[in-house]
């Protein structure tokens, strides 16, 4: 493979770019919308509705991740059910955080063999938010942690966020690229700074990640469909960055 200097830096998401991690909060959701649904009829009540704008509007006090998202449920259940919601089944729901907590760390396919792939021409970092107890024993339990020369675990992906990193590494943005499954929180922040962005779509994403007026800058992203095509995605951002 050919490689050129324009790009130093890789940053890889971690939740559903490394591992898999939104199915266990969306079969959560799920769950959690049959218990309330014993309660009230959940066509009339836009129960995924109500939930989400809960997540939304306390991501700036709980953060991201499953403690967050529990505490969101059990305030949207006593909500939506008028505070007729039982504690046997509040208990159910902290139980449902609980087991999104507790969930398998599994990686997609190939990952590993693709973020070694880059590595061999370039330094990586894993760049991923949430709570950091929960992100750390990700990380440790993805059997990756080896390969990256920075784990950053940050509450909010921004502009902010890339940066601080960056400045770890004393680079331009124009030297840098995040690999991720977001356009929100990791292609169109370092975009906007004048990175590279490689998008890999997961098959379901969290509906506050697709929360975004960004426009694919079709010149600084190149969209691929699995693992195996992320080192070449890399190669061809270099290619369009030297013409």
């Amino acid at each position: 493979m050919r490689v050129s200097k324009v790009i130093e830096l890789v940053g890889f998401d971690g939740d559903d770019t490394l591992w898999h991690s939104e199915g266990y909060y969306q079969s959560a959701h799920g769950e959690f919308e049959r218990i309330v649904g014993a309660y009230v009829d959940l066509a009339d009540v836009h129960v995924h509705d109500r939930l989400l704008a809960t997540e939304r509007r306390n991501i700036k006090l709980f953060g991201y991740g499953a403690k967050g998202m529990t505490l969101s449920m059990l305030e949207s259940a006593i909500d939506i059910t008028g505070q007729r919601i039982s504690a046997a089944d509040i208990h159910r729901i902290i139980e449902l955080g609980k087991q999104v907590l507790a969930h398998p760390v599994d990686l997609l396919p190939g990952i590993r063999a693709a973020v070694e792939a880059v590595a061999q021409h370039h330094r990586v970092v894993l760049i991923t938010k949430g709570d950091l107890f929960h992100q750390e024993q990700k990380v440790a339990s993805s059997g990756l942690a080896d390969l990256f020369h920075r784990i950053e675990i940050v509450s909010e992906k921004d502009e902010r966020a890339y940066r601080n990193v960056l400045e770890e590494f004393q680079l331009a943005p124009t030297r840098f690229a995040m690999v991720g499954n977001s356009l929100r929180s990791d292609i169109a922040p370092v975009v906007d700074m004048g990175g590279w962005g490689v998008y890999m779509p997961y098959h379901v994403t969290w509906a506050h990640e697709t929360d975004t007026d960004f426009v694919d800058h079709a010149s600084r992203v190149v969209q691929v469909e699995g693992p195996h095509r992320i080192a070449d995605a890399i190669q061809e951002l270099q290619d369009r960055a030297v013409a």
